[in-house]
């Protein structure tokens, strides 16, 4: 199974409810506050972890800068459907499993779109 890194504008629900799964999530407003998004990106190089962010810039960087990732969840989900935000990320790692290495995938409430990452084989 993945190992994951949440960056730090993940709902913190989250990364309780991949914890509480059994899965191994490193946070980055525990070991790496206020990190800028490169030493997010390079950490979860680093450690093989696939980033779980709300920040549209990784889509930036990952699609127009072409920095090398493990794999990407990109969370967009309005505040009238963050109450069911933990639970759909778990449904969705727990489907897609090995198949969020080396994909960009943009999770929206009712919706899963999953693309390649140049470069990434």
């Amino acid at each position: 199974m993945a190992r994951f890194l949440a960056d730090e504008s993940v709902d913190f629900a989250v990364v309780r409810a991949l914890r509480g799964a059994g899965l191994d999530v490193v946070a980055i407003a525990e070991v790496l506050p206020r990190a800028t998004d490169a030493q997010v990106i390079d950490l979860a190089v680093r450690e093989q972890r696939v980033l779980v962010t709300e920040d549209r810039d990784f889509g930036r960087f990952v699609y127009a800068h072409g920095l090398r990732t493990v794999g990407v969840i990109y969370i967009r989900y309005t505040a009238r459907a963050r109450n069911k935000l933990p639970g759909d990320v778990l449904e969705a790692v727990d489907r897609l499993g090995e198949k969020l290495r080396d994909r960009f995938v943009v999770l929206q409430p009712g919706r899963v779109r999953i693309s390649g990452i140049p470069g990434s084989g």
